[in-house]
């Protein structure tokens, strides 16, 4: 039958229920046992509900599996203990939620079952649910209509239960270290902390254009200024660029801020984190990164960028010159898009991007970026050009970055204005110049590290799932024509 036909049987089903009197969409339903509990309780009664998965009937008994979100289990309906009310099971289907009463028994199969005494309906489902759904070919459905995505596909409710405790463990261990939780604006009126291009709205009641945040960091720097010493926030982002299988226009960033650190220590503080999340989630630090073993539990090595080049791809930063880098780029890096004018710090960092992250399998921390690319980011204190800076690499991907940031307010303004003059394909992703931020950072911002992470990335690792949208339980998609 087709969808259409089964949706019309189903209505029939349910005027016939409402015919005798019986509430199809009661209000609540005291549920005592989950279905986990009731598997362990043979020769107890329990009071259980959950979803049918199938349902078979045989003259004077009929089986049905009931799932909840802890596990399924046989019911086993037989004539002789609910009487006149077995012959309504002909108006069940599998979709609809019960509730039901009786004894945990086995049957002569040897499953545990439950024989009911009593149930009752608490949701008449109208649509079947989907027969073929493992092996669906089209995946954007299963985004469209993630809620049968989390009903028939364990691995994909299993990603998402994975990041719900991923994110309870980073609240633990940053909680843990005296970090303050706090919530800054998703309305801004000047976006900035990152390089993207914004989302604009308008606010009716103040009159005035505003953004949607890019980045907490500005606001989060505010509150170190404001006498706060460690916090943090996880929050929603938006930045209006590309989709692919590492960026999403609304994505989940965790920030933290700590006075008096530098970027040394925050790379402690991460370290121990990921450290943490993989003992937490799976007992031990050694994960799958795509087909690659790769154990997070020792030290990660800290490798300067222009030595990594230099080791990598033979090029003695030092040495190289702003037209050698380009000549280098355009032979070596032959889909790299380059706008004209860039620095020699924005080609080495374009460079680096382009070849070096897919040869960091091993947990490795790269430090120390040029100035051009990193406007907030503190001078190296032994390195002119150079920032102290860190991206960390697991199985050759990005999985944070960070920096001790920047204090002295007149070099944060003079950054603001060459971050706004830099050249680059959209000016909107420059860091703009920001006189509230500015005016805080003269009375005075003590020294300090910050990092920012990406959730749905860091949940990417944590599942060895490569695709973006797969760890976003409801991610934006174009509006189907109807």
């Amino acid at each position: 039958m087709e969808e259409l036909d089964l949706r019309k049987a189903r209505l029939e089903k349910l005027n016939k229920i409402k015919f005798l009197g019986i509430n199809p969409y009661p209000a609540s339903y005291p549920k005592k046992q989950s279905i986990a509990d009731a598997l362990k309780s043979e020769g107890k009664i329990v009071q259980t509900a959950g979803r049918i998965f199938s349902l078979r009937t045989h003259g004077n008994i009929a089986f049905a599996d009931l799932k909840d979100e802890t596990g399924k289990i046989q019911i086993f309906f037989q004539k002789k203990l609910l009487g006149e009310k077995y012959k309504n099971i002909n108006l069940l289907d599998i979709g609809d939620f019960i509730g039901v009463t009786g004894e945990v028994v086995k049957t002569i199969a040897g499953e545990i079952s439950i024989a009911p005494t009593y149930y009752i309906l608490l949701t008449k489902s109208l649509l079947p649910l989907p027969s073929k759904w493992f092996g669906l070919k089209d995946v954007e459905t299963r985004y469209r209509q993630r809620y049968l995505d989390l009903l028939l596909n364990p691995k994909a409710r299993e990603r998402f239960n994975v990041r719900t405790k991923m994110v309870s463990a980073i609240r633990e261990y940053l909680d843990s270290l005296g970090f303050w939780e706090v919530e800054t604006p998703t309305l801004q009126p000047l976006y900035g902390g990152a390089n993207a291009k914004p989302f604009k709205t308008h606010v009716h009641a103040l009159r005035q254009d505003i953004y949607l945040r890019i980045a907490d960091e500005l606001y989060l720097k505010r509150l170190i200024i404001g006498g706060y010493e460690k916090v943090y926030e996880i929050c929603k982002d938006f930045r209006n660029e590309g989709i692919d299988h590492a960026h999403f226009p609304e994505f989940t960033m965790i920030e933290w801020y700590e006075a008096y650190a530098d970027y040394q220590k925050v790379m402690d503080v991460a370290e121990g984190l990921f450290k943490h999340l993989a003992k937490k989630i799976y007992g031990h630090t050694m994960l799958q990164v795509e087909d690659k073993k790769i154990d997070i539990g020792k030290k990660w090595p800290r490798i300067e960028m222009s030595v990594i080049l230099k080791e990598k791809l033979g090029l003695d930063i030092e040495k190289e010159t702003k037209e050698s880098l380009r000549k280098y780029a355009k032979e070596n890096c032959r889909d790299m898009q380059l706008a004209s004018g860039e620095t020699k710090g924005q080609l080495i960092f374009a460079i680096f991007e382009h070849k070096i992250p897919k040869l960091l399998e091993e947990p490795t921390w790269i430090i120390d970026y040029p100035e051009d690319v990193s406007p907030l980011s503190k001078s190296h204190r032994s390195k002119p050009g150079w920032v102290e800076r860190f991206e960390g690499y697991i199985g050759g991907k990005e999985i944070c970055d960070g920096w001790s940031e920047l204090t002295d307010p007149q070099m944060q303004r003079q950054r603001f204005t060459q971050d706004t003059n830099a050249a680059r394909k959209d000016k909107e992703e420059a860091q703009h110049i920001d006189e509230d931020f500015l005016t805080a950072m003269e009375y005075g911002m003590p020294p300090l590290g910050g990092i920012g992470i990406g959730i749905d990335r860091l949940t990417m690792f944590f599942t060895n799932t490569w695709a973006i949208k797969e760890v976003i339980i409801f991610p934006t998609l174009r509006t189907e024509q109807r």
